[in-house]
C-alpha cells in the first residue's frame, strides 16, 4: 500500500458529470480513500456557499474555493487571499466599457453586475446559484474571485493587461458557456492553495494527488506527486498532467486512484 495521504478533486467535470450527477463510482472510490485515512479536498473555481449540498453527498467537509482564493480544514479556514480593490474597480470599468456581466464572489454572496441579462440568468441556472444580489459599489466584504460574463472574441485581452493574471475559460464541458471566464491570478491559484494546505498539515507533495478537467486546474496538478487529468479535459491540460485517467463519465477519479493502487 502506498503513503498516499491527500487527494485534491476539481468538481464541475470532474466529480460532477455534464448532467450534475456524481457517480456511484466516484463516491465509492472516496468513500475507500477516507477509510484508509487519506484526506479529500473539494478544489474548485466555485464560491464554497454554494457546493454544500455536493460537499454533504461525499462527506467532504475540507474545500478551496474561488480557484485558490479560500481554504477550509475541517471547519477552521487555512487560506484567504482577497482579490485587491484596484484590480476589482479596473475590472467593473472594462465590463461596463465593453458590455460585459461580472460576477463577483465574497464568502457569503454572488454579486452579479445586472441580474436581469439572459446570459447571467443561465449562468446563475447552470451553476445552481443562489444567494445572488446585483453588485453595489457601497459593498465593502472583500471580493474573493471574479468570473466574467459575455465576453467577445477580443475581450479577454483587456483584462489580462491588468495585474499578474490570466483568464480561464468556465468550464469545457458546458455548451453555451463559452463566452464566460474565470479570473485566475499568477500568484493566487488552486496550486498556490494545494501547496498551502500541504505546508498546514506538514504533508509532502509526494504523497499528494489531484485531478482536474479545465486549465483554472493546471497549478494544482503542478504541485502535487499524482497530478490526473480527466479524459474529457481541456486538452491543453495534458501537458501539465502525471497521469491521463478516464472521463468523468466513465469512473475517471476510481480509476485514477486504482492505477495508484489506493483502490482494488
Amino acid at each position: 500500500m502506498s503513503d498516499y495521504k491527500i487527494i485534491f478533486l476539481d468538481i464541475d467535470g470532474t466529480v460532477l458529470r455534464p448532467d450534475d450527477q456524481i457517480e456511484n463510482s466516484t463516491k465509492t472510490a472516496i468513500a475507500e480513500a477516507q477509510q484508509k485515512d487519506i484526506e479529500v479536498f473539494l478544489a474548485t473555481g466555485r464560491p464554497l456557499h454554494e457546493i454544500s449540498d455536493i460537499a454533504k453527498e461525499l462527506h467532504i467537509d475540507s474545500y478551496i474555493g474561488y480557484n485558490g482564493a479560500y481554504a477550509i480544514h475541517k471547519g477552521k479556514d487555512v487560506l484567504k487571499e482577497p482579490m485587491k480593490t484596484s484590480t476589482v474597480n479596473r475590472f467593473l470599468t472594462i465590463a461596463e466599457e465593453q458590455g460585459n456581466e461580472m460576477v463577483l464572489y465574497t464568502n457569503k454572496k454572488n454579486l452579479f453586475t445586472s441580474m436581469e441579462d439572459p446570459e447571467v440568468q443561465k449562468f446563475m441556472k447552470i451553476f445552481h446559484m443562489n444567494k445572488n444580489e446585483r453588485y453595489s459599489s457601497e459593498n465593502l466584504d472583500p471580493i474573493l474571485g471574479i468570473t466574467l460574463i459575455k465576453l467577445s472574441e477580443n475581450d479577454p485581452l483587456l483584462y489580462e493587461k491588468v495585474d499578474n493574471l490570466h483568464l480561464s475559460r468556465v468550464r469545457v464541458n458546458v455548451n453555451g458557456l463559452n463566452h464566460c471566464f474565470d479570473v485566475i491570478r499568477d500568484t493566487v491559484n488552486k496550486g498556490f492553495a494545494v501547496t498551502q494546505i500541504l505546508e498546514y498539515l506538514n504533508i509532502d507533495k509526494e504523497s499528494a494527488i489531484a485531478f482536474g478537467d479545465g486549465m483554472n486546474d493546471k497549478e494544482m496538478l503542478s504541485v502535487v506527486g499524482e497530478g490526473f487529468a480527466m479524459g474529457n479535459a481541456d486538452p491543453n491540460l495534458f501537458a501539465y498532467a502525471k497521469h491521463r485517467t478516464t472521463e468523468v463519465t466513465n469512473s475517471g477519479i476510481y480509476n485514477g486512484l486504482k492505477t495508484l493502487g489506493i483502490l482494488r
